[in-house]
């Protein structure tokens, strides 16, 4: 006999409330319908439309669904909350469609109504962030077998193990299973097979690993179908040419602080501006990468960087580390094509020999070009280079899982906070 369930947030209010089509609707309304009737009033519904309220319905149109669905896409990856970047992508979609009329001359719009729409839009937001906060956060039954309790103490979700294979009148939004484990007991079992067919979603625990930490455990690698795990060439293509574009646009800006810390360095202590290291590159090739020196020469080292607090870092290179600057003459890299602006981070030829001996799988990370900053340093930083390369390369490995412009985007947002502020990870 099935074992009554339910699903959490399965009843018809509880869906339609949370429903994604049901609240970008709703939001559309607010956003884009509201503004307009105040300023028009009835005379919004006349047909044919005038000119100027077709244009400024569809520019707000155009903003509002543009920011909804950036917000919904960036929010879809491990760790990320959507707060830090509403204000950012309402400003720019809005900021785009202005330009536009402004770009084409375009005179037949109303500003007002925009201006009331972007308002509009950040409080709407605001508001879907904070409910999204109280009810949005997933709640997870762990079956207690196998790799499935190592989720019991994750973070960005709510966890219960079970003891006994029941629910006993409680709603999750899944149940998470080791679904590879040899000792699951025959009540389990069925207790899974109850889940499914009363349309409880029964998860795969390393399914669910993947998307609370955003990492690929490499210890089970394995697994994985390897074709899934390669990169689309297509969208290498298109980041090679925005790589060039980057570097075009920025380099004008970059020349004039990498000036004054040249000068800055060579007053700071003795030796070279520039330190210059082989590192492993792009499908196993090796390529000299270019930094600003930010430690002494006459310090003998370790071969890499051992944690922020090297006795080798000089005062000036704690600065240029702490906001990034020392990255910047990678922009060379990145024009010649031996680095990406995102990708996994090139490690010394030195660490990746002795990597290759000891971590399965380490060779894989160079499918793709390695980046001035990528997926494992907004999540986990630098520190810790030896100690903490499985957890770096379960980053990695998720980076090239998920390859896509989205996840890229999300990088340099989290990039650009932590060189502004110099918090975060690194």
């Amino acid at each position: 006999m099935i074992t009554p369930t339910q699903r959490r947030f399965s009843r018809w209010y509880e869906v339609l409330l949370l429903n994604n089509l049901f609240l970008f609707v709703l939001g559309y309304f607010v956003v884009v319908f509201l503004p307009s009737y105040v300023h028009w009033g009835a005379k919004l519904f006349q047909w044919p439309m005038v000119e100027i309220r077709f244009n400024t319905l569809l520019a707000n149109s155009l903003a509002y669904t543009t920011s909804f669905f950036i917000l919904r896409k960036l929010k879809c990856y491990p760790g990320t909350r959507s707060l830090p970047f509403i204000i950012p992508t309402i400003l720019i979609t809005w900021f785009v469609v202005f330009s536009l009329f402004l770009f084409l001359r375009e005179e037949a719009y109303s500003r007002p109504v925009l201006g009331y729409s972007f308002i509009l839009a950040l409080g709407w937001s605001f508001v879907g962030h904070f409910l999204a906060r109280r009810f949005r956060k997933s709640k997870l039954a762990i079956v207690p077998f196998g790799r499935a309790l190592e989720l019991a103490d994750v973070d960005n979700a709510i966890t219960e193990v079970l003891e006994t294979p029941k629910i006993a009148g409680r709603r999750y939004d899944g149940i998470v299973a080791d679904l590879h484990a040899k000792d699951l007991p025959h009540e389990w079992q069925v207790f899974l097979a109850e889940c499914t067919l009363a349309r409880m979603p029964v998860f795969h625990s390393q399914q669910i690993m993947e998307s609370l930490t955003g990492r690929v455990r490499i210890n089970h690698l394995s697994e994985n179908i390897f074709g899934e795990l390669l990169p689309s060439s297509l969208y290498s293509g298109f980041k090679r040419l925005i790589d060039i574009l980057g570097v075009i646009v920025l380099l004008p800006f970059a020349l004039p602080i990498m000036l004054v810390t040249a000068v800055l360095i060579q007053l700071d202590s003795r030796g070279g501006v520039f330190y210059n290291q082989q590192r492993m590159g792009f499908r196993g090739k090796p390529f000299k990468m270019y930094k600003f020196r930010s430690m002494r020469n006459d310090i003998e080292g370790k071969g890499f960087t051992d944690g922020e607090e090297d006795p080798r870092i000089t005062k000036i290179g704690k600065v240029i580390r702490k906001f990034r600057i020392d990255e910047l003459p990678q922009i060379l890299n990145v024009l010649i094509g031996d680095m990406s602006w995102i990708g996994p981070r090139p490690e010394s030829l030195q660490l990746s020999k002795w990597y290759e001996k000891d971590v399965p799988f380490f060779s894989y990370r160079h499918t793709v070009r390695p980046g001035i900053s990528g997926w494992a340093q907004v999540n986990q930083g630098y520190a810790a280079e030896v100690e903490g390369m499985t957890e770096k390369l379960e980053y990695d490995f998720y980076y090239i899982k998920h390859f896509s412009l989205w996840l890229d985007i999300l990088i340099v947002v989290k990039t650009i906070k932590t060189v502004l502020t110099g918090f975060g990870a690194r």
